[in-house]
Protein backbone atom coordinates (compact mmCIF):
# COMPACT_ATOMS: atom_id res chain seq x y z
CA UNK A 1 0.00 0.00 0.00
CA UNK A 2 1.22 3.49 -0.91
CA UNK A 3 1.87 5.73 1.97
CA UNK A 4 -0.69 8.25 -0.09
CA UNK A 5 -3.17 5.29 -0.05
CA UNK A 6 -2.54 4.64 3.66
CA UNK A 7 -3.11 8.60 4.54
CA UNK A 8 -6.28 8.44 2.19
CA UNK A 9 -7.27 5.09 4.48
CA UNK A 10 -6.55 7.38 7.86
CA UNK A 11 -8.03 10.88 6.95
CA UNK A 12 -11.62 8.18 5.95
CA UNK A 13 -11.26 6.74 9.27
CA UNK A 14 -10.83 9.62 11.42
CA UNK A 15 -13.34 11.54 9.33
CA UNK A 16 -15.77 9.19 9.87
CA UNK A 17 -15.00 8.42 13.13
CA UNK A 18 -14.67 4.91 12.88
CA UNK A 19 -11.70 2.50 14.10
CA UNK A 20 -8.86 2.54 11.28
CA UNK A 21 -7.28 -0.30 9.94
CA UNK A 22 -3.79 0.29 8.76
CA UNK A 23 -1.39 -1.59 6.98
CA UNK A 24 2.15 -2.16 8.66
CA UNK A 25 5.70 -0.71 7.28
CA UNK A 26 7.94 -3.67 6.69
CA UNK A 27 10.51 -2.64 9.18
CA UNK A 28 7.35 -2.43 12.21
CA UNK A 29 6.90 -6.38 11.13
CA UNK A 30 9.75 -7.08 12.94
CA UNK A 31 8.53 -5.97 16.65
CA UNK A 32 5.89 -8.88 16.08
CA UNK A 33 7.24 -11.29 18.99
CA UNK A 34 8.53 -14.97 17.76
CA UNK A 35 6.83 -17.92 19.60
CA UNK A 36 7.99 -18.47 22.61
CA UNK A 37 9.93 -14.71 23.16
CA UNK A 38 9.12 -13.09 26.14
CA UNK A 39 7.21 -9.54 25.38
CA UNK A 40 5.66 -7.55 27.51
CA UNK A 41 2.54 -6.90 25.62
CA UNK A 42 0.24 -9.86 25.15
CA UNK A 43 0.95 -12.42 22.31
CA UNK A 44 -0.30 -15.08 20.90
CA UNK A 45 0.00 -17.65 17.89
CA UNK A 46 -2.87 -18.97 15.72
CA UNK A 47 -2.51 -21.96 13.30
CA UNK A 48 -4.44 -21.22 10.43
CA UNK A 49 -6.56 -24.52 8.93
CA UNK A 50 -7.75 -24.86 5.41
CA UNK A 51 -11.25 -26.33 4.16
CA UNK A 52 -10.17 -30.01 4.92
CA UNK A 53 -8.75 -29.23 8.09
CA UNK A 54 -5.12 -28.94 6.94
CA UNK A 55 -2.77 -26.80 8.74
CA UNK A 56 -1.80 -24.36 5.89
CA UNK A 57 0.52 -21.72 8.64
CA UNK A 58 0.15 -19.23 11.69
CA UNK A 59 -0.74 -15.78 12.92
CA UNK A 60 0.75 -13.92 15.00
CA UNK A 61 -1.38 -11.67 17.53
CA UNK A 62 0.15 -8.89 19.38
CA UNK A 63 -1.48 -6.63 21.52
CA UNK A 64 0.23 -3.21 20.93
CA UNK A 65 -1.38 0.81 22.71
CA UNK A 66 -3.13 1.36 19.33
CA UNK A 67 -4.76 -2.43 18.88
CA UNK A 68 -4.02 -5.65 17.92
CA UNK A 69 -0.75 -6.35 15.47
CA UNK A 70 -1.46 -9.03 12.96
CA UNK A 71 1.09 -10.89 11.34
CA UNK A 72 0.57 -13.77 8.71
CA UNK A 73 2.81 -16.48 7.45
CA UNK A 74 0.15 -18.76 5.34
CA UNK A 75 0.27 -21.07 1.72
CA UNK A 76 -2.01 -22.94 -0.05
CA UNK A 77 -4.67 -20.25 -0.34
CA UNK A 78 -6.51 -19.55 -3.87
CA UNK A 79 -5.27 -16.40 -5.49
CA UNK A 80 -6.98 -13.21 -5.43
CA UNK A 81 -8.54 -10.91 -2.64
CA UNK A 82 -10.33 -12.41 0.21
CA UNK A 83 -12.40 -11.31 3.15
CA UNK A 84 -10.41 -11.47 6.15
CA UNK A 85 -12.32 -10.90 9.60
CA UNK A 86 -12.18 -12.00 13.14
CA UNK A 87 -15.59 -13.95 13.91
CA UNK A 88 -17.03 -13.85 17.42
CA UNK A 89 -16.62 -17.90 18.52
CA UNK A 90 -13.55 -19.39 18.56
CA UNK A 91 -14.02 -22.50 17.09
CA UNK A 92 -13.28 -23.85 13.30
CA UNK A 93 -14.59 -26.79 12.40
CA UNK A 94 -13.86 -27.53 8.48
CA UNK A 95 -16.75 -30.19 8.85
CA UNK A 96 -19.26 -27.44 8.76
CA UNK A 97 -17.37 -25.03 6.71
CA UNK A 98 -16.35 -22.71 9.95
CA UNK A 99 -19.82 -21.94 10.28
CA UNK A 100 -18.93 -22.74 14.14
CA UNK A 101 -16.98 -19.15 14.03
CA UNK A 102 -20.09 -17.31 14.22
CA UNK A 103 -21.13 -14.02 12.81
CA UNK A 104 -17.98 -10.77 12.15
CA UNK A 105 -16.80 -10.08 15.78
CA UNK A 106 -18.59 -6.88 16.33
CA UNK A 107 -17.06 -5.42 19.42
CA UNK A 108 -19.79 -2.71 19.98
CA UNK A 109 -20.85 -1.65 16.25
CA UNK A 110 -23.40 -3.10 14.89
CA UNK A 111 -22.71 -2.42 10.89
CA UNK A 112 -20.35 -4.39 8.77
CA UNK A 113 -17.61 -3.00 6.88
CA UNK A 114 -15.38 -0.32 5.93
CA UNK A 115 -17.22 2.43 4.37
CA UNK A 116 -20.55 2.11 6.25
CA UNK A 117 -21.24 5.83 7.96
CA UNK A 118 -21.19 5.60 11.84
CA UNK A 119 -18.56 2.64 12.22
CA UNK A 120 -18.02 -1.48 11.50
CA UNK A 121 -17.67 -3.87 13.22
CA UNK A 122 -14.23 -4.37 15.07
CA UNK A 123 -13.44 -7.57 13.28
CA UNK A 124 -13.79 -6.03 9.86
CA UNK A 125 -10.34 -5.16 8.12
CA UNK A 126 -8.77 -4.76 4.42
CA UNK A 127 -9.29 -8.09 2.43
CA UNK A 128 -6.20 -9.95 2.26
CA UNK A 129 -4.39 -10.29 -1.64
CA UNK A 130 -2.78 -14.08 -2.40
CA UNK A 131 -0.76 -14.10 -5.07
CA UNK A 132 -0.27 -16.56 -7.63
CA UNK A 133 1.92 -18.77 -5.57
CA UNK A 134 -1.03 -19.31 -2.89
CA UNK A 135 1.22 -17.42 -0.14
CA UNK A 136 -0.46 -14.83 2.11
CA UNK A 137 2.51 -12.77 4.29
CA UNK A 138 0.85 -9.40 6.06
CA UNK A 139 1.44 -7.57 8.65
CA UNK A 140 -1.41 -5.25 9.81
CA UNK A 141 -3.11 -3.52 12.89
CA UNK A 142 -6.85 -3.24 13.70
CA UNK A 143 -7.41 -0.45 15.77
CA UNK A 144 -11.24 -1.61 16.68
CA UNK A 145 -10.02 -5.30 18.71
CA UNK A 146 -7.86 -5.88 21.71
CA UNK A 147 -6.50 -8.79 23.74
CA UNK A 148 -6.91 -7.24 27.09
CA UNK A 149 -9.83 -7.97 28.84
CA UNK A 150 -13.21 -5.38 27.79
CA UNK A 151 -15.91 -5.49 25.54
CA UNK A 152 -13.53 -5.51 22.54
CA UNK A 153 -11.36 -8.40 23.76
CA UNK A 154 -11.10 -11.43 21.33
CA UNK A 155 -10.43 -13.23 24.26
CA UNK A 156 -13.79 -12.88 25.67
CA UNK A 157 -15.27 -16.52 27.26
CA UNK A 158 -15.92 -18.63 23.94
CA UNK A 159 -12.36 -17.04 22.49
CA UNK A 160 -12.29 -15.68 18.66
CA UNK A 161 -11.25 -16.73 15.21
CA UNK A 162 -9.58 -14.86 12.61
CA UNK A 163 -11.78 -16.52 8.98
CA UNK A 164 -10.19 -16.02 5.25
CA UNK A 165 -13.62 -16.04 2.77
CA UNK A 166 -13.49 -17.12 -0.59
CA UNK A 167 -14.18 -13.90 -2.23
CA UNK A 168 -13.54 -10.07 -1.78
CA UNK A 169 -15.47 -8.48 1.31
CA UNK A 170 -17.53 -5.51 -0.80
CA UNK A 171 -16.83 -3.26 2.69
CA UNK A 172 -20.92 -2.53 2.58
CA UNK A 173 -23.04 -5.28 2.17
CA UNK A 174 -25.01 -6.75 5.38
CA UNK A 175 -24.01 -8.90 7.49
CA UNK A 176 -20.98 -9.97 5.90
CA UNK A 177 -19.58 -7.93 2.95
CA UNK A 178 -21.17 -10.61 0.37
CA UNK A 179 -17.39 -12.71 0.96
CA UNK A 180 -18.83 -16.09 0.16
CA UNK A 181 -18.07 -19.30 1.56
CA UNK A 182 -15.06 -19.08 4.38
CA UNK A 183 -12.04 -21.39 3.25
CA UNK A 184 -9.52 -21.08 6.26
CA UNK A 185 -9.64 -20.06 10.06
CA UNK A 186 -7.68 -19.60 13.04
CA UNK A 187 -8.87 -20.33 16.48
CA UNK A 188 -8.07 -17.12 18.44
CA UNK A 189 -7.81 -18.02 22.48
CA UNK A 190 -6.02 -17.06 25.44
CA UNK A 191 -2.92 -19.09 26.32
CA UNK A 192 -3.42 -21.81 28.48
CA UNK A 193 -2.51 -20.74 32.13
Amino acid sequence: MTRTAMFVCAAAAVLSGAPAVAEVPAATQQAAAKPGAATSAQTVRAEMVDGAGKPIGSVMLQDTPGGVLITTDLKGLPAGEHGFHFHEKGLCDAAQKFTTAGAHFAAGQPQHGLMTAGGHHGGDMPNAYVGADGVLKISLLNTGVTLAPGPKSLFDADGSALVIHAKADDYKTQPSGAAGDRIACAVVAAPAK
